[in-house]
């Protein structure tokens, strides 16, 4: 069974069926001033993307509020969500329902950053390059290729009155929704960032919603640390959810690119959870090593109990691989992976009536609802949304509570450092 309430499609084109819709509910006054996010002149490779269907709001309309949803931020084109939309109005001027943060760091999704790093040849300047031009083009750190964002730190500056997120001036805080449709713009052309690593430090101004999410940035851990657990938080909690419900007396939880960020905290959260037996899949021998030196809850040996070394993209090998470790299929599999074609693997590594979980920007609607069907795969399939109540908090408590875990997110950061 396929739960349609928890899958993203990410194939570009289709973010913009909702042109349909073509009515401008909410929108911005006529005299606004847009040069603080100014379109870059000339055919840049983002504006090559920019589907050609679709009309701009040309016709506004004053609004004593704006939309929560963020409705009155749209730019292009009209009649769809932030998300969704292909340039959004990022003027440092507030809405009443609307907080307006500036800006240290971005956090780029690892499936984002991977695609812009070899669109690029891996050449940082590049990168930084792509980077800014998109933030520039779109008002909004949103891939054009992949979809996804990521997310960022900052410090509030100004909290409309009608604001419903508790913020204030002053606060440090992270937000916990998509830079894919976050108002977002960048004063320093990124000249911080060598473009070699998904944090990228900056400055400029991000615009949050009544809708929006965010959360104070932990006083017992560095910013950078917090925000990488932060930007992945759903993970574990989604994960948490689902093994504490699983029908097995003894659940098999098998987590695919564990020895990475999101991957260690949803092994920790299936420990936490109940699980009775954690496989691990990594890459290679190098994230093997550090998986088997990452210790377990209460200092026990191991996040896992079994490291397999599999590509996740080979469908019967991996699987193979973790019923062969687990004795048996999973009950619960976790796909943590930022590479596409992981779906298949994961389908049928797990037993008839468990659960798939994806947290990738990288997985494939269709890979997955067709190819489970084409093996007769009675399993749920969940792509986490990013957000479930007490994420934020669940994953620093995991940080906090599990040093194995703190040492691959530190090591993790480290690796990029300069």
């Amino acid at each position: 069974m396929i739960d349609n309430k928890f899958y993203r499609i990410l194939t570009l084109p289709l973010h913009y069926l909702a042109y349909l819709a073509n009515r401008v509910l909410f929108t911005i006054p006529t005299n606004a001033d847009l040069s603080e996010s100014p379109e870059p002149e000339g055919p840049s490779p983002v504006t090559q993307l920019r589907p050609e269907t679709g009309r701009a709001s040309s016709h506004y309309q004053d609004v004593a509020a704006g939309s929560p949803l963020g409705l009155h931020r749209v730019l292009e084109p009209a009649g769809v969500l932030p998300q969704a939309a292909w340039r959004l109005d990022a003027r440092p001027d507030i809405w009443p329902d609307e907080v307006r943060v500036r800006v240290h760091r971005l956090n780029l999704d690892a499936a984002s950053f991977r695609q812009l790093s070899e669109a690029s040849n891996r050449d940082p300047s590049k990168i930084r390059s792509a980077v800014a031009d998109i933030i520039a083009t779109r008002g909004k750190m949103q891939n054009p290729v992949t979809g996804s964002g990521g997310m960022l730190t900052g410090t509030v500056e100004e909290v409309g009155p009608d604001s419903p997120l508790g913020l204030q001036a002053g606060d440090k805080i992270a937000t916990l929704v998509s830079l894919s449709l976050t108002p977002l713009v960048v004063t320093d052309a990124l000249v911080r960032w060598d473009g070699t690593s998904e944090q990228v430090p900056c400055d400029g101004h991000a615009i949050l919603f009544g809708r929006s999410i965010a959360a104070k940035l932990p006083d017992d851990m560095p910013a950078e640390l917090a925000l990488a657990v932060m930007d992945v938080c759903g993970a574990p909690a989604l994960t948490h959810r689902v093994v504490s419900a699983s029908p097995a007396s003894e659940p098999v939880v098998a987590v695919i690119g564990a020895a990475g960020k999101s991957g260690s905290l949803s092994a920790a959260a299936a420990r936490k959870a109940g699980a009775a037996r954690i496989v691990g899949v990594v890459p290679h021998e190098a994230e093997a090593l550090i998986l088997s030196q990452a210790s377990g809850p209460g200092g026990r040996s191991g996040l896992v109990d079994e490291i397999v070394i599999a590509d996740a993209r080979d469908p019967v090998g991996v699987s193979e691989a973790i019923q062969e470790a687990a004795g048996g299929p999973a009950d619960v599999t976790v796909v943590c992976v930022d590479v596409p074609g992981c779906e298949g693997g994961a389908i049928l590594a797990t037993a008839q009536g468990g659960t798939v979980i994806f947290f990738s920007m990288a997985t494939s609607f269709t890979a997955a609802a067709l190819g489970a069907e084409g093996v007769a795969a009675d399993v749920t399939m969940l792509v986490g949304n990013g957000y479930v109540p007490g994420h934020a908090q669940l994953a620093i408590d995991l940080i906090r509570s599990e040093p194995g875990v703190r040492g691959i997110f530190q090591r993790r950061i480290e690796d990029h450092s300069e």
